[in-house]
């Protein structure tokens, strides 16, 4: 029988600290799991705020949450995700993570404080971090796009498009309305067709030998 997500992390969100506390991940499935990692983030204590789950019990509750790679010193941002004052942080960061490691990336999620302002005011939020390889950064960038951020998009379009009227429908050309983005696709293609051929006029290059 399939895990209800939404029921697990509706389930987690609402158990009070100590009894979250008193799970053991290891006794979840997979996809349990995740959702349990989800509602860790959302946890972590804010600023100056207290809470009862601390930021080094949630931590051990995760396994490698804060254990940086090899690769840190060549990591790129791919995400990132303001702690709201006064309140929980949302499952954003983590369902980005989560399409990260289902596309096979290797990443990690970093707490950093913000730059002290001069003169010094009230102390703002601290930033989640979602870092990947530099290598990958691209690729990550893309993923994102694709199982978060485009999903998004295409709701608020489909919006869009129900408020108007016959006359403003018919007269909508998605290529015209997005020609930035149609064009983005084609100078990409492009590009790499020309670095492919590039590259064949080259009998030395290793790539085609």
């Amino acid at each position: 029988m399939p895990v209800d997500l939404e029921y697990l992390r509706r389930h987690y969100a609402s158990l009070s600290d100590e009894a979250f506390l008193a799970l053991d991940r290891s006794e979840l499935v997979e996809t349990a799991q995740k959702c349990y990692d989800g509602e860790v983030v959302r946890r972590k204590p804010i600023g100056g705020t207290k809470s009862l789950v601390q930021t080094a019990d949630l931590e051990s509750h995760v396994p490698g949450f804060e254990n940086k790679p090899e690769w840190q010193d060549e990591a790129s941002e791919v995400f990132s995700q303001y702690e709201a004052a006064g309140a929980a942080t949302g499952p954003e960061i983590a369902n980005a993570r989560d399409a990260l490691e289902a596309a096979g990336i290797p990443c990690y999620l970093d707490l950093s404080d913000p730059p002290e302002e001069k003169p010094p005011t009230r102390k703002p939020p601290r930033v989640w971090r979602l870092m990947v390889p530099g290598d990958l950064n691209q690729r990550a960038t893309s993923i994102l796009e694709r199982d978060i951020f485009n999903a998004e998009f295409e709701a608020e379009w489909k919006t869009h498009l129900e408020m108007l009227s016959d006359e403003e429908l018919r007269g909508m050309d998605p290529k015209v309305a997005f020609c930035g983005l149609f064009d983005r696709v084609e100078r990409v293609t492009r590009a790499f067709d020309e670095e492919i051929a590039r590259r064949q006029s080259k009998s030395k290059s290793p790539w085609f030998s």
